[in-house]
Formats: structure tokens, C-alpha cells, sequence
């Protein structure tokens, strides 16, 4: 019992001298992340702002044929009546019994496209694939900064907690910009769901011009959703440099910080 119980105490040290030294190593980065890193990401996010993928692009440079034609009224007959004819389940043999008919137009069936699939708009999904990496480097970095600032709360005490009150108010920055970045990942998703149903609409119905310019108004949409998620990692990104780099001190020793108030 005795060499097991040494052998756990080893284990035992080994693992706390482990996550210390991640602690250690994680202090160590994310402060020359703050004071080196986040300046060049704003640099380099304002000049992706002023590209010609995002600055005083011209809106008509997006738009994409949806590839979806209007069948001749002939076809469209024809399929019909083929339609009720097969419908009815009964054979040959059989009286053939007529359908209710009604004025309700329920859109023709979807059995192929005759110019093939309906692809994404491609000028759009060329923004997102440079978007979304903006994005989720903005969450991982929030994350980490997030993580600093946890490891550096003191033990709760009485008294001299002011330096605390300025850690807790920057990690409730630091939560509101990872939820921000998460709900620009759901508002990408949302784009390619809400664009496929209105695809899926006209395809019933090509012959109604609004669904036509629904797709156009949403692309045109998202493009500026894109351009306004850069401008808010950039802006994001200045704050939570802003932030830490004035009150870094109180942010790195609380309990010495005086009662100078959180800028």
C-alpha cells in the first residue's frame, strides 16, 4: 500500500506541476497576444476592408443566375395530364374517376432541373471562406483571453476588491464578444437555409418573378451582413485591445491596483 500510495503522490505532483506550467504558458501568450497580436489582426482586417472584395464594391457583382428556366406551357400540360391520368391507381379496366379540381395553383411537381443543379451564389461563398477563419480566430482568442484574466482572480477576500470588480467587468466584455461571433457563425448557416427554400419555391413555381428577386434581395443581404461582421471583429478587436491594455495592470495584480477608475 505504501509504494502505491508514493507512486500516486508522484502522479499527483506531476499532474498539478503540469497544469501549472499550462497556466504559466498561457499567461505568457496571451499577454504578447494582446500587446502584439491584436494590433496587426486590426491592421490586417482594416485592409481586407478596403479590398476590392468588400470597398465601394458595386452590389450588381454578386448577383447569380439561379439556373432555374420557365418550362413551356406545353410541358407543363402535358406532365399534367400525364400526371392525372397515372394518379388514380385503378388500371385499364378500371372507370377512370376525375379529380376535385380547384383554382388553388400548387406549383409543378419537381422531377429534374433541365439545366442541371442550382449552385451557391459563388461570389458570396468566396467572402464567407475569407470571413468565417476572421471569425473563428475571433472566438478562440476571446477564449484565451478569457482564460487569463480567470487565472489571474486572487482567492475572495474582504476589502481591495476593486481590481477584482475591473477583472469581472472585462471577462463580461470578453462573453458578450464570443457570443457575438458565435451568432455570426448561426447567421451564415441561417443565409444557406433560408436561400435554399426560396429556391426550392421557385423551382415550383418559375414562373413567379418574386421568387427570383427574393433570391437576388437575400444575396444582396448577406453581403452586407459579411461586410458588417468584418467591421465588427475589427471593432471588437480594438475594444478588447483597448480594454486590457489600459487597465492591464489592475488586470494582472488586483489586489495592488488603486481606486482609479475602469476606463
Amino acid at each position: 500500500m505504501s509504494n502505491e500510495t508514493a507512486t500516486t503522490s508522484i502522479q499527483s505532483k506531476q499532474t498539478v506541476s503540469k497544469v501549472q506550467e499550462y497556466k504559466d504558458t498561457l499567461i505568457q501568450m496571451t499577454e504578447l497576444l494582446v500587446t502584439r497580436r491584436f494590433p496587426e489582426i486590426i491592421v490586417q482586417l482594416n485592409e481586407l476592408l478596403t479590398t476590392p472584395m468588400f470597398k465601394e464594391r458595386n452590389v450588381e457583382e454578386i448577383h447569380q443566375d439561379v439556373n432555374i428556366p420557365v418550362l413551356p406551357p406545353d410541358l407543363v400540360q402535358n406532365h399534367s395530364d400525364s400526371s392525372d391520368s397515372d394518379s388514380d391507381g385503378h388500371g385499364d379496366d378500371q372507370p377512370e374517376k376525375k379529380r376535385a379540381r380547384n383554382d388553388i395553383v400548387v406549383g409543378c411537381p419537381v422531377l429534374a432541373l433541365p439545366s442541371g443543379s442550382v449552385s451557391c451564389n459563388q461570389s458570396i461563398c468566396e467572402i464567407i471562406d475569407v470571413v468565417k477563419p476572421k471569425i473563428r480566430a475571433l472566438i478562440e482568442h476571446a477564449n484565451v483571453l478569457k482564460m487569463w484574466i480567470s487565472f489571474m482572480i486572487p482567492k475572495i477576500e474582504d476589502g481591495n476588491n476593486f481590481g477584482v470588480s475591473v477583472q469581472e467587468d472585462t471577462l463580461t466584455e470578453i462573453r458578450a464578444v464570443e457570443s457575438d461571433a458565435a451568432t455570426w457563425f448561426f447567421q451564415i448557416s441561417a443565409y444557406f437555409r433560408s436561400r435554399a427554400k426560396i429556391v426550392s419555391s421557385l423551382a415550383k413555381h418559375p414562373y413567379i418573378e418574386d421568387y427570383r428577386q427574393a433570391v437576388t434581395e437575400l444575396d444582396e443581404q448577406e453581403y452586407l451582413n459579411l461586410w458588417l461582421v468584418v467591421s465588427e471583429v475589427r471593432n471588437h478587436y480594438s475594444s478588447l485591445h483597448d480594454l486590457v491594455v489600459k487597465n492591464l495592470e489592475k488586470l494582472k495584480r488586483p489586489r495592488n491596483a488603486n481606486t482609479e477608475s475602469l476606463y
